[in-house]
């Protein structure tokens, strides 16, 4: 009788070791699932695992113009359910005055610190401004440089009338490096005209409207052949360092974080050095 009472019981202890079994095992699947669905998108260059969404609205230095280009649209792809609008490209000073007086951004990357330094002063920026790229000066010149200008002593009116030469204006960051050089040269420049950004001077070059003009080297390389660059000596003197910022009232500011980074990131730096741009 002894053996006959044990199997049932033996019987029992094994269904219930089995129920545990199966039972833990349904645990971990459900434990597994809901790790699964808490991943909100792939992780890209910056280690971000956040599936930004809506839209992104960048202001930047009409310097930056290929370069941003290139990453919205590389941040974009990464990115499949975020827009990033046109982005909006002008003078530095230019974008500070529409920032302050209410327009609506997510970004504003500068060519100078001090143009995005009125915005912060102004309250409007959302943490710290962030360095990520330098640029400098060089005289944009019709292709074979038909004057045989070889300095920014060839541009002196004391010497001649030509050639006919544009600058920035002097508010514009591309001016102020401008103005600086011309001074630490020693020579008399009367320009043809002072443009609001560093677009407008290589057009007027590129056009023939002006025999030269100083612009950045980025833009020169921009410009792909249709104007040539001469070098300016000791332009390291007047180099420019570009920040980037959120705005405080930015719609989007997930996306502004994680655009910022990407610019920061080695990826973006890349995209940058290829268009001329320097390191901070």
């Amino acid at each position: 009788m002894s053996g006959q009472a044990f199997r049932p019981l033996a019987l029992i202890a094994s269904a219930a070791l089995v129920a545990l079994t199966l039972g833990g095992c349904a645990a971990g699947a459900g434990t597994a699932t809901d790790s699964s669905a808490g991943a909100d998108g792939p992780s890209d260059a910056t280690g971000s695992t956040t599936e930004l969404r809506g839209e992104l609205t960048i202001f930047a230095a009409a310097s930056l113009g290929g370069a941003f280009d290139e990453l919205a649209a590389e941040f974009e792809a990464r990115h499949p359910s975020l827009d990033v609008a046109p982005i909006t490209y002008d003078g530095s000073s230019t974008l500070a005055v529409q920032l302050i007086e209410g327009a609506a951004a997510d970004v504003f990357a500068s060519a100078d610190e001090r143009n995005l330094a009125k915005v912060d002063d102004a309250g409007l920026i959302a943490g710290e401004p962030e360095a990520f790229a330098t640029n400098v000066l060089e005289i944009a010149v019709r292709p074979g440089n038909p004057l045989g200008i070889e300095s920014l002593d060839d541009l002196d009116d004391a010497a001649t009338a030509d050639p006919l030469v544009v600058v920035c204006a002097p508010e514009v960051p591309c001016g102020n490096a401008a103005a600086t050089l011309i001074e630490l040269a020693g020579i008399t420049l009367t320009p043809a005209s002072e443009e609001q950004n560093v677009s407008a001077v290589l057009t007027k070059v590129r056009t023939g409207e002006a025999d030269a003009g100083l612009v950045y080297v980025t833009d020169i390389t921009a410009a792909d052949g249709e104007v040539d660059g001469i070098p300016i000596e000791g332009a390291d003197a007047a180099t420019n360092v570009y920040p980037i910022a959120a705005l405080e009232d930015a719609a989007n500011p997930e996306a502004a974080r994680a655009f910022i980074e990407f610019v920061h990131s080695a990826d973006g730096a890349k995209v940058l050095a290829s268009f001329g741009f320097g390191s901070p």
